[in-house]
């Protein structure tokens, strides 16, 4: 860092991409200085619809590029190993999209190069920034609820995903695990840490990646979680988390609320908001904001998602593909 404003990069060019790029802008200390892509067409078009002044048509020159200061890595998480590997090895610091690999093997690799060249590197797993999220995790620390018992949480969409999708291609990490259900993963993992035993099943594609699944982690405590994914079926999206004292239920969107509400025996129901001050509740600021002050001091992991905490989320991820039978290619 030498500068207050902060340089980004962006890696890859689709939905996610944009949308992240979009919030960085509105942020008056971040700046979006360049972006690349596989082509120079699909780089510089980008660049022009954001006002990015320097477009690459490989990733190798951005990831070489000593005017950035990280680099948000948005490509399909089959290809987050080598993109961000890249990115680490060549000296920048790397916020990678969510699942964070394809496996823990990759998610191993990228962390010790992380450590082994003194870089930033973070997962970009919003909900754990996300101001909402924070307070609830707060509340269930604190005892609001007792000892946690269980956790539910749902994510599925309505589709149909045609064969030829990329969520339906082994060769790109298809399959509603890794896209959706890495949410309720990771949301039961915020609050009980990783489990001590998983069981899972799910519906298989003739592709061979997981259309849905179900997945039940234990804890040595006694708490369970109920996690469901779907490509099938539209789902609320909700979660909620139950403890000896009282249950806390987050509406549709749980991954980005802007409200949950706290339920205690004998009490009124307390509704907990977010506050306008901090923006939509899609949006993805408040990762780019603890990017950014992270880097500003000197960390070189963020608190709010640490490495370990990825590493265990990847861990759980495989145990549930190893009891589905979901293997990508490679492996």
């Amino acid at each position: 860092m030498t500068t207050d404003t902060v340089r980004w990069g962006i890696l890859a060019t689709g939905g996610i991409a944009a949308a992240f790029t979009a919030d960085l802008i509105d942020l008056p200390d971040a700046e979006v200085v360049a972006v690349a892509s596989r082509t120079e067409a699909s780089a510089g078009a980008f660049a022009e619809r954001f006002g990015i002044p320097r477009a690459y048509g490989d990733w190798e020159t951005l990831a070489k590029d000593t005017d950035i200061d990280v680099v948000y890595v948005a490509t399909p998480h089959s290809a987050h190993r080598d993109a961000a590997g890249l990115c680490l090895e060549a000296g920048r610091n790397v916020l990678c999209e969510k699942a964070f690999t394809l496996n823990l093997r990759e998610a191993t690799e990228l962390v010790a190069l992380a450590r082994d060249n003194d870089r930033f590197l973070m997962e970009a797993m919003w909900m754990y920034c996300n101001p909402v999220i924070r307070r609830l995790k707060a509340l269930v620390d604190d005892g609001a609820i007792g000892e946690v018992r269980t956790v539910q949480a749902d994510f599925g969409l309505e589709g149909p995903f045609p064969p030829s999708h990329r969520l339906r291609d082994p060769a790109q990490g298809g399959g509603a695990l890794l896209d959706l259900g890495v949410y309720p993963v990771s949301f039961a993992h915020l609050l009980l840490g990783e489990p001590t035993s998983v069981s899972a099943q799910a519906v298989i594609s003739a592709e061979g990646v997981d259309l849905q699944t179900v997945a039940s982690l234990s804890w040595d405590s006694g708490a369970l979680a109920a996690l469901h994914c779907s490509l099938v079926g539209g789902t609320g999206v909700t979660a909620s988390v139950t403890g000896t004292r009282g249950r806390i239920d987050i509406p549709a969107g749980f991954f980005h609320p802007d409200r949950f509400v706290l339920h205690r025996a004998g009490r009124d129901p307390e509704e907990f908001t977010a506050d306008p001050a901090d923006g939509p509740r899609t949006t993805m600021r408040h990762e780019a904001r603890e990017v950014m002050r992270a880097l500003r001091a000197g960390e070189t992991e963020s608190p709010l998602v640490p490495l370990d905490g990825t590493l265990a989320v990847m861990r759980t991820l495989d145990t549930v593909r190893e009891r589905i039978g979901v293997r990508y290619p490679g492996e």
